[in-house]
């Protein structure tokens, strides 16, 4: 028996072994039954550590930001801009670490209270920029959804960085849209190119909430 099946079993074990799965399965697959089996327990075991399936991934989330905040040292000397920009980066890096990684952590509540640091930092560091906190809230926000809405597009296309999903060849799509010569064109924009996309949406945002706010 592997070491990992001898471990006590609590609540970030399972969260652990759930997210390796992860990237076998997909979310779709991914079963308290698939991973009792995987622990080598019976899956009434899991259900004294999570009631339902939701809490589990409320868990991956949790776990999913502690190995992304781990070692991270925030610079207390960065630009708002830059802040936003690093932690946009981040977070869209640690979600393509995972097969549906963005829908995983999309909408999931965190467990503890490991992430309280780094947000208390954020909004000090905005708010002494100039940002009221209720600007600071809606810039934060606005810069997380919009990383979380493109990863989800993004792992649609390509769950993980080395796959491709059937579908999603530009050349064919061209030639089925040869009649709508931008659109047929607009393809390769849209569904390649993933980190020039994100890049530019993030300078699109951060020139929106400095526009909107009067802050440069």
């Amino acid at each position: 028996m592997s070491p990992e099946k001898r471990a006590p079993l609590d609540r970030r074990r399972v969260a652990g072994t759930a997210l390796r799965l992860l990237n076998e399965v997909g979310l779709e697959g991914l079963t308290l039954r698939a991973i009792a089996k995987e622990l080598d327990v019976k899956a009434p075991a899991l259900y004294w550590h999570f009631k339902d399936k939701q809490a589990l991934l409320d868990e991956m989330a949790t776990e999913m930001y502690r190995r992304m905040a781990a070692g991270v040292a925030l610079d207390p000397a960065d630009t708002w801009q830059e802040r936003l920009l690093k932690t946009s980066r981040g977070l869209r890096a640690a979600l393509l670490g995972y097969r549906d990684g963005a829908k995983v952590f999309s909408g999931s509540r965190f467990t503890g209270t490991e992430h309280a640091p780094a947000q208390e930092a954020d909004l000090r560091l905005l708010t002494r920029a100039g940002f009221t906190l209720a600007q600071a809230v809606h810039a934060g926000r606005t810069a997380y959804a919009y990383t979380i809405g493109f990863v989800t597009e993004e792992q649609g296309v390509r769950p993980l960085p080395d796959e491709r999903r059937e579908g999603y060849d530009i050349e064919d799509r061209a030639r089925r849209m040869a009649g709508f010569p931008l659109a047929a064109e607009a393809g390769g924009l849209l569904f390649d190119g993933y980190d020039e996309q994100f890049e530019e949406g993030l300078a699109l945002m951060i020139a929106g909430i400095g526009a909107r706010y009067g802050i440069g």
